[in-house]
């Protein structure tokens, strides 16, 4: 499959022109961000934007309404949150979010600073389209089942299998060798591809980029599907700590929500299900979060129904729309509807669907929705 025109990803120095305005989007490789980083965000969505953090699907963060492109610009690069112009829509990459801290194999979150700063130094790779995902996955599963280009996922403690096209290919690599040749696989896609945005849109991507490598099967492939037991709640870290993950209701967090979450101190993680976590906490102060935070809206609950729903960006922010979705999509929770996983969308084109068994409900030009059964 080849595409007829460049992928049009958004981010920092390119914006994309919404209905209801300018929209940046931020990488968080591994969705790891500093308290003072969130802080920058928290500040910019509230003077630059339109006072929301949205967080996305491979756990990066957008601005919708930007005022002053050259000003995000300026705040972003001293938070260290931009610190490649040339290479920054192409650092997307998402990583187990409890990798090191809650169960797993391996902790992860080494290989994505290693994997980013490779990136980033390899003039070629600023080539990639910005659809392209990595994807490091500490062997829990929750990562794998995304659907990535390129990536890895633990079998064991020093043991890897390299996941291509959101397969596993059988070739197993070390923890030494693997942001190589994560690497060597971002090159090797760009010498098969002819202009697509997916490895999986490449004929014979994955067999090309193993030849490419020069690698060999020697196991039985993994099987990799869809995550739906989120991290949310208390969380016990292995060193005896507290991790609290937090839904946000569909991806929105609000600046001064934001800037509370900065203020705790912590490191934050944004999870590719828009939600994230705060780690690293001493009981008290868990508990503390949790009596000031809830009642701001982060969902500590993972009975919530607002956990089960996702939706578009709908009016006013995409002309496409039919309706404003997200409005509906409240509604309906409030009235106690939504007891299955649903995706609304506003239009034929189900934008930000998650992937597995999902009831679609989309707008139709008769002002209802139409309801298509999880599949």
């Amino acid at each position: 499959m080849r595409r007829e025109v460049p992928d049009s990803c958004p981010g920092v120095l390119r914006l994309h022109q919404a209905a209801d305005g300018p929209l940046a989007r931020v990488r968080v490789p591994g969705g790891r961000l500093e308290p003072g980083q969130m802080q920058a965000l928290a500040a910019a969505a509230a003077e630059l934007g339109d006072g929301n953090i949205e967080l996305t699907s491979r756990g990066n963060a957008q601005l919708r309404q930007v005022r002053d492109a050259g000003e995000l610009t300026r705040r972003l690069e001293a938070a260290g949150l931009l610190p490649s112009h040339t290479h920054e829509r192409v650092r997307n990459i998402v990583a187990s979010p409890l990798a090191g801290r809650v169960g797993g194999y391996s902790d992860v979150h080494p290989l994505v600073s290693a994997l980013d700063a490779g990136l980033r130094a390899a003039a070629r790779l600023a080539e990639l389209p910005g659809r392209v995902l990595f994807t490091l996955d500490d062997g829990r599963g929750d990562i794998s089942g995304l659907g990535g280009d390129i990536g890895v996922h633990a079998v064991g403690g020093t043991e890897f299998a390299l996941v291509l096209a959101g397969q596993d290919s059988g070739i197993r690599v070390s923890g030494t060798d693997a942001v190589q040749v994560m690497l060597a696989a971002a090159h090797g896609f760009l010498e098969l591809g002819s202009g697509q945005w997916r490895l999986r849109e490449v004929d014979e991507g994955v067999a090309g980029v193993i030849e490419y490598l020069g690698l060999s099967p020697s196991a039985a492939p993994l099987e990799f599907g869809a995550a739906h037991d989120l991290p949310i709640g208390w969380l016990e870290q292995d060193n005896g700590l507290v991790a609290l993950g937090a839904g946000v209701r569909l991806g929105s967090l609000p600046a001064r929500l934001a800037e509370f979450l900065a203020a705790v101190d912590r490191p934050i993680v944004l999870t590719p299900w828009r939600g994230l976590v705060l780690a690293d906490l001493a009981e008290g102060v868990a508990e503390q979060v949790v009596r000031v935070l809830a009642p701001m809206g982060l969902l500590f609950d993972a009975t919530s129904p607002w956990l089960l729903v996702s939706a578009c960006a709908g009016r006013p922010g995409c002309a496409k729309s039919l309706t404003d979705v997200r409005a509906d999509v409240a509604v309906a929770v409030e009235s106690g509807e939504v007891t299955t996983r649903q995706h609304w969308s506003g239009c034929e084109r189900h934008c930000g669907r998650p992937r597995g068994a999902v009831t679609e409900v989309t707008a139709t030009t008769g002002g209802s929705y139409r309801v298509d059964r999880a599949h």
